[in-house]
């Protein structure tokens, strides 16, 4: 049923597995909707795994659906006959089961039929081609499924709401909120086995039982425990004023995440130079040698910055724009000192790849693999950093 559904589905992009849409099926044969608007809404809420792609299921569904309509061979007096809206009446329960019987080809056949024979004009009727009826032909009746003639989509709201495409604004180049950040960090989650042999091992315990012939041995094993470990490092202040929000939703998601074993964070004003800061004001500093030598290279590294700046902000010594900084090291040695130091790292730019046609932003995309600060970037960004490398 509706695999033809399925299908256009995968041709708009909408990433449906076969397991989803099996549950789709079960819950169609345990009789869980009774009209193509509950349809609709269960399908999306089984099939479509992120509000992303709500617009790509909106498409697919109108695409779907829509086609159900006025066969080609339809006569000039039948849609005479049904060109004026008419009120419609219900079906009864008896006529609601003989219809949920019927699938689509058997339709076609009946209106086939239907088409030779009806030689006058029908209204609330359930047989003919007509109006306001319980007939499956016709329009402004009632009938889930039926093939509709003339007239406009009145019963079949679902189609309406897919046509509207409410959540069109849902993309993947779109901006983040915090549930976003938080979903695209989960995926950073590492467990490994990791301290005391303090759990029991289910498995190797029955299979040495067997062997010592029902003698009870009891193995154990570490217990898995989050292993993963996060250093964020953001740019703060100048250009990076409009996109106050964004980092704050980050921070935010990043902090309350409960997805880490350990997460430090630290901040710096267009280029990391001979300190980083604990505050975003910048007053309490952190030696960034010291950072270095004592932080574990495991730690996966997010920068996040617009990477733009004078060419002598980023290549030159004392280059730093704030004049008290004083920078004994240029910041391009910095950021290559950082990189070698980590094992995985990204930097997320709240611009678009467009605006990276820049001198410093191409000099710094060298040495970090840039992203994009929106939900597809930061996809591919939590992908790369846990790559094994």
């Amino acid at each position: 049923m509706f695999t033809d559904f399925f299908y256009t589905l995968r041709k708009r992009k909408v990433p449906v597995s076969t397991t989803e849409w099996m549950t789709l099926m079960e819950a169609l044969t345990k009789g869980c909707i009774t009209n193509l608007d509950e349809f609709y809404f269960l399908a999306r809420a089984i099939l479509v795994k992120s509000e992303a792609y709500y617009d790509h299921y909106d498409v697919a569904f109108k695409e779907y659906f829509k086609g159900v309509e006025t066969p080609a061979e339809i006569s000039e007096q039948i849609l005479e006959w049904i060109r004026d809206p008419i009120n419609r009446m219900i079906l009864t329960e008896k006529e609601q089961i003989l219809f949920d019987s019927m699938d689509f080809d058997e339709l076609l056949e009946e209106l086939e039929k239907r088409l030779k024979e009806q030689t006058e004009q029908h209204d609330r009727g359930g047989y003919w081609i007509g109006r306001g009826g319980t007939s499956p032909f016709g329009h402004s009746g009632y009938y889930p499924a039926g093939i509709r003639i003339g007239g406009e989509s009145r019963g079949r709201h679902a189609i309406q709401i897919a046509q509207e495409r409410r959540f069109r604004n849902y993309r993947n180049d779109l901006t983040l909120d915090v549930r976003q950040i938080k979903i695209a960090l989960k995926s950073l989650r590492r467990l490994s086995r990791i301290g005391s042999e303090d759990e029991l091992d289910l498995k190797k315990t029955i299979d040495a039982i067997a062997k010592n012939a029902g003698e009870i041995e009891l193995m154990w094993q570490r217990s898995r425990k989050n292993a993963v470990k996060v250093l964020l490092l953001m740019d703060v202040g100048g250009s990076m004023e409009p996109f106050a929000l964004l980092c704050n939703q980050l921070f935010s998601a990043a902090h309350s995440s409960t997805h880490f074993k350990d997460l430090r964070y630290y901040y710096f004003h267009n280029c990391i130079y001979d300190d980083l800061y604990q505050d975003i004001e910048r007053q309490e500093a952190v030696s960034t040698d010291r950072l270095l030598s004592t932080i574990e290279s495991d730690y996966k590294l997010i920068l996040v910055g617009d990477a733009r700046m004078a060419p002598s902000e980023l290549m030159e010594r004392y280059g730093a724009i704030n004049y008290y900084e004083r920078n004994e090291t240029p910041g391009i040695v910095r950021l290559n000192q950082i990189a070698e130091h980590f094992t995985h790292y990204v930097w997320l730019n709240p611009y678009g790849p467009r605006f990276w046609i820049h001198p410093t932003v191409q000099m710094i995309g060298k040495i970090f693999p840039m992203f994009p600060l929106t939900l597809n970037g930061l996809e591919q960004a939590v992908k790369s950093l846990i790559v094994k490398k």
